[in-house]
């Protein structure tokens, strides 16, 4: 079982999130490294994640025709919103 690591951009659908993956990956000829992304598609079912959290997904069986990752846990939340919600309260 893969497990990956990435940022949530978007939470608008209902139990799912969108998680960009970035890795490294070396270019065959030139021998450097470049970034390359992919957007990921992960099952939240208590819709815990909100955009910009960092999170780590772990691949599990198909749930949907484009949904083949689970979140695993929420590694990090931006200070920014925690700061907001703690000016709210």
């Amino acid at each position: 079982m893969r497990t990956l690591s990435g940022i949530i951009v978007s939470d608008k659908m209902n139990k799912t999130r969108v998680v960009l993956v970035e890795r490294l990956k070396k270019h065959a000829r030139y021998h450097k490294y470049y970034n390359v992304s992919k957007k990921l598609k992960a099952h939240d079912e208590k819709n815990e994640a909100l955009v910009g959290d960092k999170v780590e997904i772990t691949e599990c069986r198909p749930l949907s025709a484009r949904k083949r990752f689970m979140l695993t846990r929420i590694v990090e939340t931006p200070a920014l919103r925690e700061d907001a919600l703690a000016a709210i309260k």
